[in-house]
């Protein structure tokens, strides 16, 4: 009796020493009120990007008026996280930042919800059989007030909180630049070929044009202005007003002069010029996909800044991008086209094999990205002696070239490789004090000055794709486009096959034009020199899929290799990560198991122990 009366007093003391721990650990916690973020994109605090814009970037204050809508789960937790955001911008922004909850209970509360621009929804949640739901109606947006104006997020979906700094900081930013007409203006030298005015980006479908990659960066990011660049011959001088360039695939050869304006737009120092052109030519509508070969004369204002381009076009065996098919028979069949690079980053490569560069502003994070019918590029250091490159894409090692023009570049399932396998470099930035491309010679026709270099720092990033912001299979697979009376009548023609592989392309689970598209607001951003907010854009990508870092890429030899060698290594890959995902599994389903058995085990040999060791004390008369 004695010794269990002595045990019960003991337990109860750990008892009650584990909660004294507890309850001084919360004092702490909510004394300092700090948390760690441990997840990759820093999901559940503010960027330091966030961090900048509502602390150094404000001006005056702003204030953030929540209206929300409780009484359900999963909008009590969605709740909970809008209320953390809110109290880290106003942490973050030095008294700046202020910020009030409503819940709109009362009909003079719900009217003037609406009249600040936020929408009633309806808000509801299934039980976990799933033949029940509960459906309430409510408010859950956000008003934002800055100096004399005012902006409005109208509903937030409660479904996910990712995402919610990017966009609360991006009408923060816009909300800012509107104020103090401060946008940010970017030129895009027009000349015939594609454009970000382009609709490409999707199969066509019903009357009228899709959407273009110029209307969805003014509809979600108006804060960048873009004004289009028309260089005359060469003959009018670019605004020197603009932040940056951005020069994209042409039809036509650019004159000695056009490029001459370029050049001496750069020269003036803080400027930035962002090239998405290559060798490779496709024509819209063309489902045949046939590329011609050719750089338009763009190569030699590059070349003048350290970065060859090369006549040729890229193939990759090692990562290109595959879409599965089934045949007649109903077997399921891969088809690929080694001409569109599913370029991933790999955490344990070194630095001249990363194929993609995430730690660079315009793929910042991001793990996957596709890269539509590139080519070569080949830096030239001793061209530029006081800047520093940069190679940001890269082929794999298990890539080829063609150079004899034109090249087939449709999907298939016969392709055989050709050539001698290397890796490639597609996308360099130079950046630093430059020497003008045109030092040694005035071009012919070009009138004005063209200094020796440029006056401070300025960037030069070459993506040698022509379609990199484009979706590839819809550009090729629509029909070309309708006189205006037809266009009336709606969308038809077209390759339909061409046009399935273009939805695979934009829809998950591949999603690399909504990656494009990213990509191409954080390339704004490397344009006007602004990347306090990469951090809150890369919170727009999900978690990382599983990595197989501990399977070697396969290599393949011409010299040696044959078409069943070449099958072979691919196939030996993908049974590896068959067996990675297997282990990957029963180790998450046993583990937890067997971890919980050995430390019941434990306890009961100690417990064994212990009544070993007890001694009873000697009783009178025994």
């Amino acid at each position: 009796m004695e010794r269990k009366v002595r045990a019960a007093r003991l337990s109860g003391a750990y008892v009650l020493a584990i909660a004294a721990v507890l309850a001084f650990a919360n004092v702490v916690s909510y004394r300092l009120d700090k948390r760690y973020d441990v997840t990759k994109n820093e999901r559940f605090t503010l960027s330091k990007g966030s961090a900048n814009l509502v602390s150094e970037g404000l001006q005056e204050n702003l204030k953030l008026s929540l209206y929300v809508t409780r009484g359900l789960p999963k909008l009590d937790l969605f709740v909970e996280d809008l209320t953390n955001l809110m109290t880290e911008y106003e942490r973050a922004s030095k008294g700046k930042v202020s910020y009030v909850l409503t819940e709109p209970k009362t009909d003079e509360e719900r009217e003037k919800a609406k009249e600040a621009g936020l929408q009633m929804a309806p808000f509801g949640e299934g039980t976990e059989g799933g033949d029940q739901a509960t459906i309430t109606q409510g408010f859950m947006g956000l008003v934002l007030s800055y100096g004399a104006e005012k902006d409005v997020i109208p509903i937030l979906s409660p479904e996910s909180s990712q995402g919610l700094e990017f966009w609360i900081t991006n009408k923060i930013r816009n909300l800012r630049d509107k104020v103090h007409d401060s946008y940010p203006k970017i030129g895009l030298v027009k000349k015939e070929g594609i454009t970000i005015d382009d609709d490409n980006l999707v199969p066509a479908g019903g009357r009228g044009g899709g959407p273009t990659m110029k209307a969805i960066l003014g509809q979600h990011f108006p804060f960048y202005k873009f004004e289009d660049v028309v260089l005359e011959d060469g003959k009018k001088e670019i605004d020197e007003k603009l932040n940056g360039l951005i020069v994209t695939q042409a039809d036509k050869a650019w004159t000695d002069a056009e490029l001459a304006r370029i050049d001496q737009f750069l020269m003036r120092g803080d400027k930035s010029l962002l090239v998405l052109a290559g060798a490779v030519n496709m024509k819209a509508a063309d489902a045949a996909m046939k590329g011609e070969l050719d750089l338009r004369n763009l190569d030699k204002l590059m070349l003048g800044y350290g970065i060859e381009m090369k006549k040729e076009a890229v193939l990759e065996w090692g990562t290109p991008m595959r879409i599965p098919v089934q045949d007649q028979s109903g077997r399921a069949t891969w088809l690929f086209t080694p001409g569109v690079l599913a370029l991933e980053h790999y955490a344990d490569a070194e630095e001249k094999e990363q194929l993609l560069d995430n730690g660079f502003v315009g793929f910042f994070r991001m793990d996957q990205i596709a890269v539509p019918f590139p080519s070569t590029l080949v830096a030239k250091p001793e061209k530029q002696p006081e800047a520093k490159y940069r190679t940001v894409l890269r082929s794999s090692a298990n890539s080829t070239v063609e150079v004899d023009s034109p090249v087939d570049l449709s999907m298939k399932t016969d392709w055989k490789p050709r050539g001698e396998f290397g890796q490639r470099d597609i996308a360099i930035e130079v950046s630093g004090v430059l020497k003008s491309a045109f030092a040694d010679k005035k071009p012919e026709g070009f009138e004005g000055e063209v200094p020796a270099s440029s006056k401070s720092p300025s960037r030069v990033l070459v993506i040698a794709s022509g379609q990199f912001l484009a979706n590839p299979f819809a550009r090729a697979g629509n029909p070309p486009p309708m006189p205006p009376q037809m266009a009336m009548m709606g969308s038809f023609g077209g390759d339909p096959n061409l046009q399935a592989i273009a939805r695979f392309y934009a829809m998950p689970p591949a999603e690399y034009l909504s990656k494009a598209i990213l990509s191409f607001k954080n390339l704004l951003d490397w344009v006007t020199n602004d990347t306090d907010l990469m951090a809150a854009s890369a919170k727009l990508l999900g978690e990382p899929a599983l990595t197989y870092a501990n399977i070697a890429r396969p290599k393949f030899d011409l010299s040696k290799d044959d078409d069943k060698a070449i099958q072979r290594k691919l196939e030996e890959v993908k049974a590896q990560r068959k067996v990675l995902q297997s282990r990957v599994q029963w180790s998450l389903t046993l583990l937890p198991s067997l971890a919980f058995m050995a430390f019941g085990l434990l306890r009961w040999r100690a417990r064994e122990n212990n009544r070993a060791s007890v001694k009873l004390p000697a009783t009178k008369g025994a």
